[in-house]
């Protein structure tokens, strides 16, 4: 007995991923190469019933015909009687062959046209028209989740949340059963088909036999066994669809009672998994379309190794997106949609921003591609190192929020297990992280009182007589960052700290899901560095120059860049000691200029000791036209001045 071997998993009707479709177009394409056939093969049979009716009808006119031999005025007709009696035998013989023929038309209308013509009406047309219906559900599925991407995520109305919600879950939930009968009818297909091909022949060939029956038993002998066979075959099979389809039945109902949740995205009750390292799923990506325009399209993504994979729906398989070894992946502000982050590679060239359905995935996705980025995929047990890695992560690594906590905060012992390639000499095990700077109360309205002095992005100021240690500076410069995060450090003249520093910065927010990032303006001038609010004109921190020890961009993302700041530890009660502290920074620009800017001011610095020097050294320098500052590219630009008040999210 021949088995079906392909079938449509009801089960993946809810996700329609790519591969389901892929699948579905090969029950399609088998469909319709099955209705071309099916109309030629009918046009055949009905061809055959038409000549077997036309020898019917012809035979019962050769019987009359002879019988009119008789009635014939031939002029010649004496001593006819013979043949006229002959003819009439044959004109009896003829009648009752005739009787054969019309009752074998008859058997051949009932038994094989009719058959597959009830197959093609029924059967065939069904397959096109859930075919239809399913095309519409899905189209209408797709207008809902492109109206719920684009529900705002601030000041949204939660009514009309609501009923966005509510509209995909109905769509989803008539989208999901049109899937389900579908599947059903086109598994179903597999089985009817073999009973539509088997079926008219068999009553054709019992038409046949029982026409030869009367006069040629031996041939009825020769084809009982052939034809008891078949019957036994096509019982069989009709058999095995009833229970085949009687477990579909079941299995639909089954898969219909679950809680409409179900259907609502956004409503996920399973906690996120952050030790992934293979993820798939449908995801928004933007892609630009003008100069200024943009388009999102809803697609397939999944990662294989460690890449970063798409598959449009159609798509026989999926190609290559994004190499995700060291690149950096960040939650990101973007178009007011809820729930995106962008994927940048190890030279910054290349970025893509996703968006992704709900919660869960959102933070799953970061989680999954941050682990391939780190090569755990190629490891033994990569599911294992992942789960070890985020737990020995968790305990190594503290955050705080302001200078001022920076004590309270629990350190875990020194004798944290660390990676083989991070030498302990550099940074000490377990030692706090501070992710923000937040100016206290009292500082913040010391700088905002009357008669205060508020610091001017591009070297102005609201009072030119107050004192201030850039008032006569030769070099301000201004660049458009984000404060990533500071940490207390050992050595405090290599740039292989800074790199280090930089790498559990990125690592830690990324653990503790700490994304947003503040824009500030960072004015670097020959006597200091400060760190000032783009919006109040306030300087959150102020840094002498003298006191930086050394400064690096990122090796790999350029637009990192952090420097060592050195102070004194007075924590053993004894002579002043040196304590060196990294802060980290993400610029909108490369990192390599404000890391020349800074390099410049230290020149000018040291001089400012000697006047021939700095004369020299003011030669090789614009200035402005009062002479006063130097001239350099300035790095805020019109994307600083449109940036509003919202904080942004790290892109590092």
């Amino acid at each position: 007995m021949p088995a079906v071997h392909h079938k449509l998993l009801l089960e993946e009707a809810l996700q329609d991923s790519p591969q389901t479709r892929s699948l579905l177009s090969v029950f399609e394409e088998d469909a319709g190469t099955l209705t071309n056939y099916t109309n030629q093969l009918l046009q055949s049979m009905q061809r055959v019933f038409g000549a077997q009716n036309e020898m019917a009808l012809a035979t019962e006119q050769l019987s009359k015909q002879l019988l009119e031999y008789e009635k014939q005025n031939f002029a010649l007709a004496k001593g006819d009687e013979e043949v006229i009696n002959t003819l009439q035998h044959f004109a009896k013989s003829v009648e009752e062959l005739n009787s054969l023929h019309a009752e074998l038309a008859s058997q051949i209308a009932d038994k094989m046209v009719f058959p597959m013509v009830q197959f093609r009406e029924k059967d065939l047309t069904e397959i096109s028209t859930l075919k239809e219906i399913f095309s519409i559900a899905s189209d209408e599925h797709e207008a809902a989740m492109v109206k719920y991407s684009r529900l705002p995520k601030k000041r949204e109305n939660e009514k009309m949340k609501a009923e966005v919600v509510r509209e995909v879950a109905y769509c989803r939930r008539k989208q999901h059963q049109a899937a389900m009968q579908y599947y059903c009818a086109l598994n179903a297909l597999q089985y009817r088909k073999r009973v539509a091909m088997l079926e008219p022949m068999l009553g054709y060939t019992h038409a046949q036999i029982d026409f030869f029956k009367k006069g040629m038993e031996l041939v009825s002998k020769k084809m009982d066994s052939f034809l008891s066979s078949v019957s036994s075959m096509n019982q069989s099979i009709e058999s095995q669809l009833e229970v085949d389809a009687e477990v579909m039945r079941s299995s639909q109902r089954e898969l219909l009672s679950v809680d409409d949740t179900v259907y609502m995205p956004d409503h996920d009750q399973v906690p996120v998994n952050r030790a992934l390292v293979q993820k798939a799923g449908y995801l928004n990506i933007r892609n630009k379309t003008g100069l200024v325009t943009t388009a999102w399209d809803r697609l397939f993504f999944f990662t294989q190794g460690g890449n970063l994979m798409c598959q449009p729906r159609g798509a026989v398989a999926g190609g290559m997106v994004l190499d995700l070894d060291n690149s950096s992946v960040m939650a990101v502000e973007c178009e007011d949609r809820r729930y995106c982050f962008q994927i940048t590679s190890p030279n910054g060239k290349t970025s893509l921003i996703l968006q992704a359905e709900g919660k869960k995935e959102y933070e799953e996705w970061i989680c999954t591609l941050n682990n391939i980025s780190r090569q755990i995929y190629l490891t033994d047990n990569p599911e294992a190192v992942a789960i070890r890695l985020h737990q020995t992560a968790l305990q190594a690594v503290t955050p705080i929020t302001s200078f001022e906590k920076r004590s309270c905060f629990y350190s875990p012992p020194q004798s944290e297990t660390r990676r083989p390639l991070e030498p302990e000499d550099l940074i000490v095990p377990g030692t706090p992280i501070q992710f923000d700077i937040v100016l206290p109360a009292s500082e913040f309205l010391d700088q905002n009182r009357a008669g205060a002095r508020r610091t001017n992005p591009f070297g102005e100021t609201e009072d030119d007589d107050g004192d201030s240690d850039t008032h006569d500076s030769l070099l301000q410069q201004v660049f458009a960052v984000r404060f990533l995060g500071s940490m207390a450090v050992r050595a405090g003249h290599t740039q292989e700290v800074i790199y280090e520093a930089m790498r559990q910065v990125l690592a830690a927010r990324a653990i503790h899901n700490i994304f947003k990032t503040s824009e500030s303006h960072l004015m670097v001038t020959s006597t200091c560095i400060r760190l000032i609010d783009p919006q109040t004109q306030v300087t959150k921190i102020s840094f002498q120059l003298k006191d930086v020890t050394q400064f690096a961009a990122h090796q790999e993302n350029s637009r990192l860049m952090g420097f060592v700041l050195q102070g004194s530890d007075w924590s053993d009660g004894g002579e002043d000691q040196p304590s060196f502290s990294v802060f980290a920074f993400e610029s909108n620009t490369e990192g390599e200029k404000i890391c020349y800017t800074i390099n410049l001011g230290k020149e000018i610095s040291l001089a400012k000791k000697d006047p021939e020097a700095l004369a020299q050294l003011m030669k090789a320098m614009p200035l402005t036209n009062d002479g006063k500052f130097l001239l350099l590219e300035s790095e805020t630009g019109a994307a600083v001045e449109a940036a509003g008040p919202d904080e942004q999210e790290s892109e590092a």
